[in-house]
């Protein structure tokens, strides 16, 4: 399977999210939408990327965008997380790897010499087309939802 790249179509999904929720893609065609992929809940970067998402949430609103981060932690993993930090982002639980292999973030990773497989951090722009608008790999967390505000508003400026 070939992972998305910009211009193309974004895999859709359905999958629970937090609040005993299912949360569909292709429920928020004609918005913008930014999805995240995470590691795991409630680790320092984990946890950092989803408060910077958070204290941006208003402005990421403003211009009619959707803010979801998407990790393999179950649904009461994400509520959990969700409750501790007071996230206000959607969280969505791919327990079975499906979408994050269909995004190509489930990838092999290596600490200490032992590889393993995780999710690799990574940020995909959704247009309200459906279409991948911009995508960030292996990203580090400092400025990054700083950066995707600034690449949503360009997007919305652009469609205007």
């Amino acid at each position: 399977m070939t992972e998305p790249v910009k211009g193309s179509e974004a895999p859709d999904f359905s999958l629970p999210g937090d609040g005993g929720s299912e949360i569909k893609l292709s429920d928020f065609r004609g918005k913008t939408v930014v999805l995240f992929f995470y590691p795991k809940d409630d680790t320092s970067g984990c946890t950092a990327e989803a408060i910077d998402f958070t204290a941006l949430k208003p402005e990421f609103d403003a211009l009619d965008t959707v803010l979801l981060g998407m990790s393999p932690d179950s649904p009461k993993s994400h509520d959990k997380f969700k409750n501790k930090h007071a996230l206000t982002i959607g969280l969505v639980s791919d327990q079975d790897k499906e979408t994050l292999q269909a995004y190509g973030v489930w990838v092999e990773k290596s600490m200490y010499g032992r590889k393993y497989m995780g999710v690799e951090r990574s940020t995909f722009l959704i247009g309200p087309d459906g279409r991948i608008a911009e995508t960030w790999r292996k990203v580090k967390v400092p400025g990054h939802a700083q950066a995707v505000l600034d690449a949503a508003k360009a997007l919305k400026q652009r469609d205007e």
